[in-house]
This record gives C-alpha cells, sequence and structure tokens, in this order.
C-alpha cells in the first residue's frame, strides 16, 4: 500500500537518557496502524504531533513538519486526555478549541459521537469534574470528529467501559475504510483482534 506518512532519519533522545530513535525510518499507509513494544511509543507519538521536536524528516499527504509547522499541526490531531491544559474546559469548549484547529472537524459526527459514547450527562462539567474514563471519551469524540490526515490515540482503551470500547470499535472500523487517513494507536488493550488493521509498528 502507497504511504501517506513518511518519517526519515527520526533522532531523538530524552536528556542525560540514551536515544530512543536513532536515524529511525518507518512508511505508514492509509488505515490502522498498531504501535507496540516496551519503550517510546508515547514519545513517537508526540513527537509526530510536533509536541516534541526531533531531528529527522516528517512527510504527511505533502507536508513537512519543518517547512510549515502550522499546516502540520492544522493536519494532525494529538488529544492527550491527561493534559492539564483541558481542565477548565467543558466537552463542548474542547470541542471548538479542535474545530478552530482542524479544517475538517465534522459537528455531526462530535454530536454522534457523544452519544455512541454517552457523554450526554456530563456536558455541562469541566473536564477536571470527569472521571479517568469520561474525560477519555471526550477526547475519542473529538478526534473522531476531526477528519484529520493523521490522528494519534495514546492508550485509547484505558478507562473505557465495554459500551464505549463497542462504540470505538465501531467508529474506528469504519475510519479505516477512508482514504488518505492514517491513525496512529499505541498499545489498543482490547483492540488487537477487533480491528481491520493497516500495520503494525513494534519500537
Amino acid at each position: 500500500m502507497d504511504a501517506v506518512m513518511q518519517v526519515q532519519g527520526l533522532r531523538f533522545g530524552h536528556p542525560g537518557q540514551p536515544p530512543l530513535f536513532d536515524g529511525w525510518s518507518a512508511e505508514f499507509p492509509a488505515g490502522l496502524t498498531l504501535v507496540q513494544g516496551d519503550r517510546g511509543k508515547t514519545t513517537l507519538l508526540r513527537l509526530l504531533a510536533g509536541e516534541l521536536r526531533g531531528e529527522g524528516r516528517l512527510l504527511l499527504a505533502g507536508r513537512r513538519i519543518d517547512t510549515d509547522p502550522g499546516a502540520w499541526r492544522r493536519a494532525v490531531c494529538w488529544i492527550d486526555p491527561r493534559d492539564a491544559a483541558w481542565d477548565a474546559m467543558r466537552p463542548d469548549e474542547l470541542m471548538a478549541a479542535q474545530q478552530a484547529l482542524h479544517p475538517g472537524f465534522d459537528a455531526s459526527a462530535w454530536q454522534r459521537h457523544l452519544a455512541g459514547f454517552d457523554l450526554a450527562p456530563h456536558l455541562a462539567k469541566t473536564m477536571a469534574q470527569l472521571s479517568t474514563g469520561s474525560r477519555r471519551k471526550v477526547a475519542l469524540a473529538a478526534a473522531l470528529s476531526a477528519g484529520c490526515a493523521l490522528t494519534l490515540l495514546d492508550e485509547p482503551t484505558a478507562g473505557l467501559d465495554r459500551p464505549a470500547i463497542a462504540w470505538l470499535v465501531q467508529a474506528l472500523g469504519e475510519a479505516a475504510r477512508e482514504p488518505g487517513r492514517v491513525w496512529l494507536l499505541a498499545s489498543a488493550w482490547g483492540l488487537e483482534d477487533a480491528l481491520p488493521w493497516a500495520g503494525t509498528l513494534t519500537l
């Protein structure tokens, strides 16, 4: 399958630690890729999101992170539900921030995923007031609606109940058929045998 995203010669290490990536390269086709391994998964997602900066070349459907980081950020969805920056926001405010950032955001999909994740009782709460599972559901609803060329999901099933996992499986199964879009899922516990993976990456 043709690659939608390429990583060429990636180099990165946290200060005072051995490098996690030292000239590492990979290609990713459209669809779902499972990222697994003992170390470096979240760091890789943060590098691909532009939250961390390493050396090397990142290309996504004609975009380069080094030459146009703004266009890259608009094309990449990365919502870490653990990030304290979301604490004071209600779900609809988080959604509005993502809608402003990503031109392809689908507001009707957002409403559909709110219902699918049973989030209606929590819409008046701030993210800080939500349980770990509900907070993750809000982030997933926004990510599934963002319409990005690259969507990064870190431990997407952590804290989810069975109905929420079932909804996520359905939503990702549909997303896997969308041309030109890459989805990277790190440590997708419970989803390994439930989704049509385009590839598996072991770090």
